[in-house]
């Protein structure tokens, strides 16, 4: 099955949309939304909507820390406006920030295990950017009861950047920066991990979108970047309270 696999979206439906119309045309069998479905943008209810019926219809979910924040006592809320949290609570149901609530820290498909952040310890949100911290990951993800010593690939986001790392023959962990549109082997004799990038929030200089497909048959991975309608998600942004770096953010991809 191809898994599309997408995470970090943060409330930017126009992304959202882009991506997922984008991997129905490469062949999405299956959906995994790693985290994060909120925070920063203008549409959280509208994401969260998409996503409980993606859920419905199969879809793997997992928590992010923002998604978390969504379900924070008012107080601490107010204290995080920087992240317009406070404000995101306000344009959820209940409906829907309980669905959030219930999303598991982890879920695992075949031999690979879905994480927002670290599989070393999944609810401190820990980034993985370094071979170091990608090898704590695995090791997670291969130690009950997170996961089991099966797994062999680890897919996560939270980093807002698309990074690929794998054991090496010496047993060392060495990162590789994935091309767009290219399918990458990943024979599951090795252990593997990626972050996936940000749907909603890319990073790296570029606006484009984020997302990857997998292939577990193939034993394949595809990292893609996805062209959407970025000024429309920046002044949907700019039309609400949240802070106007929010949009300015997103027209530079920082």
């Amino acid at each position: 099955m191809k898994l599309a696999l997408l995470s970090d979206i943060h409330a930017n439906l126009h992304a959202f949309e882009a991506c997922l119309a984008h991997a129905e045309a490469a062949g999405a069998q299956g959906y995994a939304l790693l985290g994060d479905l909120v925070g920063y943008g203008a549409f959280p209810a509208q994401v969260v909507q998409r996503a409980m019926r993606l859920a419905e219809a199969g879809a793997l979910m997992v928590k992010g820390n923002h998604d978390h924040y969504a379900n924070v006592a008012i107080a601490d809320a107010q204290k995080m406006a920087h992240t317009g949290v406070a404000w995101t609570q306000e344009q959820l149901s209940a409906e829907e920030r309980a669905f959030l609530a219930a999303l598991p820290l982890t879920a695992r498909t075949g031999r690979a295990l879905l994480v927002h952040a670290s599989a070393e310890a999944p609810a401190q949100w820990r980034y993985v950017t370094t071979p170091q911290t990608a090898a704590l990951s695995l090791e997670g993800a291969a130690t009950p009861p997170i996961g089991s010593g099966d797994v062999r690939y680890v897919f996560g986001g939270h980093v807002h950047q698309q990074t690929l790392y794998f054991r090496g023959g010496a047993g060392r962990l060495m990162p590789f920066e994935p091309t767009p549109g290219v399918a990458i082997p990943v024979p599951r004799h090795r252990h593997w991990l990626a972050t996936v990038g940000a749907v909603g929030q890319p990073r790296d200089g570029r606006a484009d979108a984020m997302y990857a497909l997998f292939d577990e048959a193939a034993q394949q991975l595809t990292f893609h970047r996805v062209p959407y309608d970025v000024q429309a998600a920046a002044d949907a942004i700019r039309a609400t309270p949240l802070p106007v770096f929010f949009a300015d953010r997103l027209e530079v991809g920082r």
